[in-house]
């Protein structure tokens, strides 16, 4: 049975395979199979990764479990969050108040002290640095927060274009939202605003459109060539 093919049910306490109910549990909650074919489920036990046949993956039971991401899966116990291997074996012995999933395999975590920091495939933190908050990676680039404002970083940690902003939003096809004190705009990899006018909200380029909304709040599309 091929794992992407086994879905959810509707009450998200089961799942089904071609429309037909799975493993005949009913479990408190469930979440969606990831690679290498592993789920979180939640039963009177405690919350766990169950295989393709509905076969718990380990022994250990968690407060919280989340899906596996390059092979590593975000888990709660007493003393904090980690991650686990596909084997189910703890990744490293730090524990934080906080965790992502891996992305672009790296993945954002927050110490016991409420600062953000990226951790490697190994659990080790990356950059030396920790910030005031840290999204997740998307095509090389991140935003981060520091005492300046909001950036963006590459993959090494090193700022793309070294420009604060008063908010900012990941890149997408090549632009990012962001905001300063007048409003929201879109600016390019150069930190550089696509156009002088901002507004209350905008939202990513999608096929060159992009949905903005005025000062009133009114909604109109900008188009960028």
């Amino acid at each position: 049975m091929n794992w992407k093919d086994i879905k959810v049910n509707e009450t998200q306490t089961g799942y089904t395979h071609h429309g037909i109910n799975l493993y005949d549990k009913t479990y408190f909650q469930v979440l969606k199979f990831h690679e290498p074919g592993l789920a979180p489920v939640q039963d009177e036990e405690g919350w766990y990764h169950i295989n393709v046949k509905g076969e718990s993956h380990y022994k250990k039971r968690y407060r919280r479990v989340f899906g596996y991401y390059f092979n590593r899966a975000a888990v709660v116990d007493v003393n904090g969050f980690f991650h686990i291997d596909e084997t189910g074996n703890t990744l490293y012995s730090d524990r934080y108040s906080w965790c992502g999933n891996y992305q672009e395999e790296t993945c954002v975590v927050r110490d016991l002290e409420g600062s953000s920091l990226y951790l490697d495939l190994n659990g080790k933190p990356l950059f030396n640095r920790k910030f005031l908050y840290a999204g997740d990676f998307k095509d090389g680039y991140a935003c981060i927060k520091t005492e300046k404002g909001w950036t963006h970083i590459n993959l090494t940690g090193n700022l793309l274009h070294g420009k604060y902003f008063s908010d900012l939003g990941v890149y997408h096809k090549g632009f990012a939202t962001a905001r300063d004190d007048k409003g929201w705009f879109h600016v390019d990899r150069s930190g550089t605003p696509l156009y002088q006018e901002r507004y209350q909200m905008v939202e990513p380029f999608y096929n060159g459109v992009a949905l903005v909304w005025e000062n009133d709040w009114r909604m109109k599309f900008i188009c960028k060539e």
